[in-house]
This record gives C-alpha cells, sequence and structure tokens, in this order.
C-alpha cells in the first residue's frame, strides 16, 4: 500500500509540471532532456527537504494528528489548484524556442513549491523519505516530457484545459485518503 501512497504523492506532486509543460508545447518551446532533468532534480531536492522537515514536525505530533494535519494541507493545496485552474491563461503564441539553463533552474524552482507543500504533508503523514522524492524526482521528468507531447498534440482541447483540475481533485482524495483511513 505504501507504494500506491508514495506514487500518488509523486503525480500529484507533478501535475504542475504536466499543465506548464503542455503550455510550454503549446507555444512550441522545446524543453531539452538536461533541462528537464535540472527541473527535476531541483523538485526531487525540495521535495526531499520538505518530506524530512514534514517528518521531524510529525514526532511532535501525534500521528492521528499528523494525518489530520497532512490530510488538511493537501485537501488546501488541492482546492487552491482547482481555483487556479478556474482562470486559464491567455492562448498561447507559438514561437519554436528552446529554454536555455536559466530558465530551467527558475522554472524547477517555481514548480519544486508544489513538491514542497505536498512533500511537508507527506513527512508529516509519515512516508518515506528518499523512496517518495525519488519518485516525485522521476514523475517530473516524465510529466514534463508528456506534458510537451501532449500540449504539440491536443492544444486548447477540453481535455488539455481539465488536467490542472483533475490533479487538484487527486490531492483532495489524497488529503481524505490521509484523514480518513
Amino acid at each position: 500500500m505504501k507504494i500506491i501512497t508514495i506514487l500518488t504523492i509523486a503525480v500529484a506532486a507533478n501535475i504542475d509540471n504536466l499543465g506548464i509543460s503542455m503550455a510550454y508545447g503549446l507555444r512550441a518551446n522545446r524543453i531539452p532532456i538536461r533541462y528537464n532533468l535540472i527541473i527535476s532534480l531541483i523538485s526531487m531536492a525540495c521535495a526531499f527537504a520538505s518530506i524530512l522537515i514534514g517528518s521531524f514536525l510529525s514526532g511532535i505530533f501525534s500521528i492521528s494528528t499528523s494525518n489530520m494535519i497532512g490530510g488538511i494541507l493537501l485537501i488546501g493545496l488541492g482546492l487552491w489548484t482547482i481555483v487556479k485552474a478556474a482562470n486559464p491563461p491567455k492562448e498561447c503564441v507559438r514561437t519554436m524556442d528552446y529554454i536555455n539553463w536559466k530558465e530551467a533552474i527558475v522554472l524547477g524552482f517555481i514548480l519544486a513549491f508544489n513538491c514542497l507543500s505536498i512533500g511537508f504533508s507527506a513527512g508529516v503523514t509519515g512516508v518515506e523519505p528518499f523512496s517518495t522524492s525519488l519518485a516525485i524526482g522521476v514523475c517530473s521528468f516524465i510529466s514534463i516530457m508528456i506534458g510537451f507531447r501532449i500540449g504539440e498534440k491536443i492544444g486548447s482541447s477540453k481535455l488539455g484545459q481539465q488536467a490542472e483540475r483533475l490533479g487538484g481533485l487527486l490531492l483532495i482524495v489524497i488529503g481524505l485518503n490521509e484523514i480518513f483511513i
């Protein structure tokens, strides 16, 4: 059951990566593999640190309180993601540019903010830090590759517009699971 929790957290932590890389795909801004790797390593490092902090704080709280705090944080993040998705960005212009290493680092830290809150919540609920952050890093890499391809293919279809909302819903389900199970 822990592997399912870890994989679910990894997928949920990278829904923003999928959405943002889809936006890059819509504009035909390429994200080379080496820069995708930089973004993924930043997400993994930030997730690891936040899981350790959450784990430390879980020693202060009881397991049920830790699960409640982690669950509430995940539900709040899920609701915020859904609300944020209600205001989609303006239509993108296709540019056929590549991002550079500086943009990759900035994008990595922007995307890592999502990993921070999810990682903290996961740490509070007691998930294993290394395997969870590794899964987050791998899912980051994969979601950016897939997101770019989807952005190129589906453009602004209904499915593409709903990806972020579905990610928010997934976070809410994980949060409810942590509180009630």
